[in-house]
């Protein structure tokens, strides 16, 4: 209910508690947490196969997919940002409109994404690999999935919208169906059908398109038709610059991203094939820990947005306090189970004796990722939510440039221990830099508080 007006926009109060905040964060977390279920139970079909080639083609055809359609994913973040501003200014119909906008722009992706596949599939696979039946392997399992792009990006619109308007077990229960769907079918296609890859390919192709029908049941449902947009509203051309804006920064934030990541694995490769295997086996603990951010991460989202929608700022200001505090003690835990059980986790993920050894040495810094990423996934999901995207692409680019610099200064001094400090050094410049921007940006946001 609207209570007060100051300036031109109302005020609309809400209250911001421990049990809101863990409402969206906790399935949001369990929901995430069903992806790598999803990667195991696939590597698990094909590796029943008994052909070394057809799961390594999976493995690089997953790689690629992720790699392309994670660095896509801004139209998930996007969406929830836009849509949590409206329902915090309690606007039902420009909800309806954002998400009507989004899921166009995820056909429009889709569509894209289509046409360019061929290029993709000529070039990538060879690129990543010198082997002829593994490159021809990955093609099937990239060429199957690319069929339904449309499906995969208009998945990402559907969760933005739920996301956005807080409805956190909606969207655990829309993973759930996606995953598990794709799992049976996994399963089904890929043994008992005897597809193998083109069966677990076809498996999460129709898993994609089947959640995308639900969602959009479920979705509509929700909408009243005396909320409806106009088609004027929906191809407002201010909002859809807004939009695509949105999209563009978070692309070049993603993309920058994933570089540091590329960058980390290149310079670590100069180390040998042990300490680089080492590496990777380490970067599942960072990963492990990111999937347990992430969950609050989209609870700063959803409640910032909301916030700033509602143009109230002690709502604002209890977000960051609270989203702050969970997402720190769930990192100290994180942190503390991966020093004390680490070892049995490197021992579950490879039998090299050598890499073990290897990776031991390394653990207490990937433990540490969680701790010093922390603050960078807290501020991700606040500039997200507010939609301060030029401001979180600006000072993704600021800490990549400390980032190489510490590589380039510690890398020759401490070997692979540089290699894994700068990396908590990029983190941790992330958040602080973020951080550092939210008094200015508050103040920008919240002119009607003043």
């Amino acid at each position: 209910m609207e209570t007060e007006k100051q300036g031109a926009q109302p005020v609309r109060p809400f209250e911001v508690t421990h049990r809101l905040v863990l409402g969206i964060s906790i399935p949001m977390t369990l929901g995430f947490l069903t992806t790598p279920l999803l990667g195991l139970t696939d590597t698990a079909v094909v590796g029943h196969l008994g052909k070394p080639e057809a799961l390594a083609g999976l493995a690089i055809g997953a790689i690629l997919f992720d790699l392309i359609y994670g660095s896509l994913s801004f139209l998930r973040t996007s969406t929830t940002g836009l849509v949590a501003q409206a329902f915090g200014r309690g606007d039902r119909r420009e909800q309806q409109a954002v998400f009507w906008r989004a899921l166009l722009s995820a056909i429009g992706l889709g569509l894209l994404m289509l046409a360019v596949s061929p290029v993709i599939l000529a070039f990538g696979p060879d690129l990543m690999t010198t082997d002829p039946a593994v490159a021809e392997v990955t093609r099937i399992y990239f060429g199957i999935r690319v069929l339904t792009s449309p499906a995969t990006f208009g998945n990402f619109a559907i969760l933005g919208f739920v996301l956005g308007r807080g409805q956190g077990m909606l969207g655990l229960v829309l993973q759930i169906i996606l995953n598990g769907t794709n799992i049976a079918l996994a399963v089904l296609f890929g043994l008992v059908f005897d597809w193998g890859v083109a069966g677990v390919a076809w498996a999460t192709a129709t898993a994609e398109v089947l959640a995308v029908l639900l969602g959009l049941f479920i979705i509509s449902r929700q909408f009243s038709l005396a909320d409806r947009p106009a088609r004027a509203d929906i191809l407002d051309p201010a909002k859809l610059k807004q939009l695509f804006q949105l999209n563009a920064d978070i692309l070049i934030r993603s993309l920058v991203l994933n570089g540091a990541f590329a960058i980390l694995t290149r310079v670590g490769s100069g180390f040998g094939a042990v300490t680089l295997a080492a590496n990777a086996v380490l970067m599942n603990v960072f990963m492990l820990s990111a999937f347990f951010l992430d969950g609050l991460a989209g609870a700063a989202e959803q409640l910032a947005g909301r916030a700033v929608g509602a143009q109230f700022r002690p709502a604002f200001d209890r977000t960051l306090k609270l989203t702050g505090l969970w997402s720190f003690a769930m990192a100290g835990a994180v942190g503390l189970f991966f020093l004390v059980f680490g070892q049995s986790m490197i021992n579950l993920l490879t039998t090299s004796q050598e890499v073990r050894e290897a990776a031991a040495i390394y653990l207490p810094w990937a433990a540490l990722t969680g701790l010093t990423g922390v603050l960078a996934f807290q501020m991700d999901g606040v500039f997200i939510g507010a939609t301060w995207s030029r401001e979180m692409r600006n000072m993704m680019l600021a800490s990549f440039v400390v980032y190489c610099a510490s590589l380039f200064l510690l890398v020759p001094l401490m070997g692979n221990h540089g290699l894994w400090l700068s990396l908590n050094l990029f983190l941790l410049m992330r958040g602080f830099f973020l951080a550092a921007m939210v008094p200015r940006k508050v103040r920008q946001s919240f002119i009607a508080a003043h």
